[in-house]
């Protein structure tokens, strides 16, 4: 299959005539450069954006035995960077001056300031940014290398947590790959250790958590605990990613905090086909890619991952205008006039005793190309009536022996889409076991060897020597950070607004004054994307007519 780079780049690497650079000279500095000069290094936050004005540059990647590969060269009126240009984040590859070099730096937020003001333009380079991000995931190249067995629980984590953020990185396996043994030999890396990952910077991590890969690699860094934010958006999903969009584009300073990545629930789609305005469908990975590199482009702040514990309501900001703060667990804090609950909901698990011997290895809450390839050929599982259920179970037929798709109900029609019905009943490699449900699975050392199911009603019980297994059983609602803050939830443990408080409360709002709730987490909402698209863009309007009040405190 074509990569990127060889069937889109005219538009990954387009060249800025005279008059275009001059239209951008205001937003930069001219910095000079001699011959060998180090422009970037891969782990190091980066200058910003550089277009060179004489001279030429090289672009190269390391591997993961730090030997350097050439990517590109670049010369005057094309410009150096991609996608972590647009914040300050950790260059993924190295720049070198290969002759003196002049060049135009354009730091982050001066770069979101072209986009906007130079909207053709911003356009051309916004393209190439992305597409630069695109075919660095494609080769992995620039990112940390994964050593660790395909299979193991951890590696699918790690692995799963830089694909879902957009991250390149490389994976290789010390049972099939020479130079992971060789690695794992030079470090003196205990089998029990692994898996190690090597990032960019050349730090090495044993058995890390999201969190220590994410500040490894530059992911996030430090928030300023005294900096007083208009926007604490907490949860980057679809609701999420639209209030920082939509507010960030109208001025306000705007944080968003998500514990795992961007994108929800809807970010593990593999097809959403009934989003207004995509008649052939799209990934939900390509849809909350775009709004999260929008959320960027107007300059909203995305911290991920950074988890939110808890949600302090009885302190105010130091400049006396009132507000919150938010104690993250990492430890670090920050504050905002505002606050938008949009954390969603936490993916349910099946009530069978041993379910944990084999999460993360081969029992799967979402259906990316990642859990695919570990069941290509395969049969699986899938237990879930709903759209993601059915959304899942189509992606999976397409790379897998058999799904055998396990409900409770009499059929799908009370809780599933029509089109994603119809496509089921179209596939013949989909079975639909009805009024069922799975009550134990047979495996050991985490590997799952057989899937149990019994039908509720004779009580007939099908045993299936399946290895994967994937739930799609619904989600509770992830506000058990916001107890000491005491908003308000219903019976079930969604957050109450609006009407639903009193009659006249304004909409979108909880029980605290200048806390708002959109999306899953909401009581009342419509589980869709689009809803929770719509309640982000509303929520602005409601934000800005909270802080346009006199201040009473919150």
């Amino acid at each position: 299959m074509a990569s990127t780079f060889d069937t889109r780049r005219d538009q990954m690497f387009p060249s800025l005539t005279p008059e275009e650079i001059d239209r951008v000279r205001r937003f930069g500095e001219v910095v000079h450069a001699e011959a060998g000069a180090t422009l970037a290094r891969a782990g190091e936050v980066s200058p910003g954006l550089m277009v060179i004005l004489d001279g030429r540059a090289r672009i190269s990647r390391r591997d993961a035995h730090d030997e350097s590969h050439l990517i590109v060269e670049h010369g005057p009126g094309q410009f150096i960077g991609e996608l972590a240009q647009l914040s300050d984040r950790a260059s993924l590859v190295d720049v070198h001056a290969v002759t003196d070099l002049e060049a135009l730096r354009i730091r982050p937020d001066r770069l979101r300031a072209v986009l906007v003001a130079e909207a053709e333009l911003g356009e051309r380079i916004m393209r190439a940014l992305i597409l630069r991000r695109v075919s660095l995931i494609e080769t992995g190249a620039g990112g940390p290398v994964i050593i660790g067995r395909t299979g193991d629980a951890e590696v699918i984590r790690l692995s799963g947590f830089l694909a879902r953020n957009g991250n390149p990185y490389q994976h290789l396996d010390p049972d099939s790959v020479d130079c992971a043994r060789v690695l794992i030999d030079r470090f003196s890396v205990d089998e029990a250790e692994l898996p190690i990952v090597l990032c960019p910077g050349g730090q090495l991590l044993r058995h890390p958590s999201n969190a220590e890969l994410a500040r490894c690699i530059g992911m996030v860094g430090k928030l300023d605990p005294t900096r007083v934010y208009d926007v604490a958006v907490v949860g980057a999903g679809p609701a999420g990613l639209a209030t920082a969009v939509y507010a960030a584009s109208e001025g306000l300073s705007v944080l968003v905090l998500d514990t795992r990545a961007f994108g929800g629930q809807a970010g593990a789609s593999a097809r959403i086909e009934n989003y207004l305005g995509f008649p052939t469908g799209v990934s939900g990975m390509a849809l909350m890619g775009r709004a999260y590199n929008q959320a960027q482009k107007f300059g909203a702040d995305l911290a991920i991952p950074d988890e939110v514990a808890s949600l302090d309501c009885d302190s105010e900001s130091p400049d006396g205008v009132g507000g919150y703060h938010l104690q993250l667990a990492s430890g670090e804090t920050t504050q905002a006039r505002t606050v938008v609950i949009a954390s969603g909901a936490r993916y349910r698990r099946l009530d069978v005793s041993n379910l944990d011997r084999f999460e993360g290895s081969c029992v799967h809450y979402w259906a990316s190309p990642l859990e695919a390839k570990l069941c290509a050929g395969q049969e699986v599982a899938l237990v879930g009536a709903g759209n993601s259920a059915g959304q899942a179970a189509v992606y999976l037929a397409s790379q897998v022996a058999k799904v055998w798709l396990v409900i409770r109900g009499e059929s799908l029609a009370a809780s599933m889409s029509r089109y994603l019905i119809e496509r089921i009943e179209s596939l013949p490699n989909i079975e639909v076991v009805t009024r069922s449900e799975i009550f134990e699975l047979d495996g050991d050392e985490g590997q799952l060897r057989a899937v149990r199911w019994r039908h509720v009603k004779t009580g007939q019980e099908t045993r299936r020597e399946i290895n994967h297994l994937f739930l799609f059983i619904g989600a509770a609602p992830n506000t058990g950070w916001l107890a000491q803050c005491h908003v308000e939830l219903d019976n079930h443990g969604f957050v109450r607004t609006g009407p639903d408080l009193a009659p006249g409360h304004p909409a979108l709002q909880t029980s605290r004054h200048g806390v708002f709730a959109i999306g899953d987490v909401r009581a009342g909402s419509v589980k869709r994307v689009a809803a929770a698209v719509g309640e982000g863009a509303q929520v602005v309007a409601a934000i800005h007519a909270y802080l346009a009040e006199p201040v009473t405190g919150a």
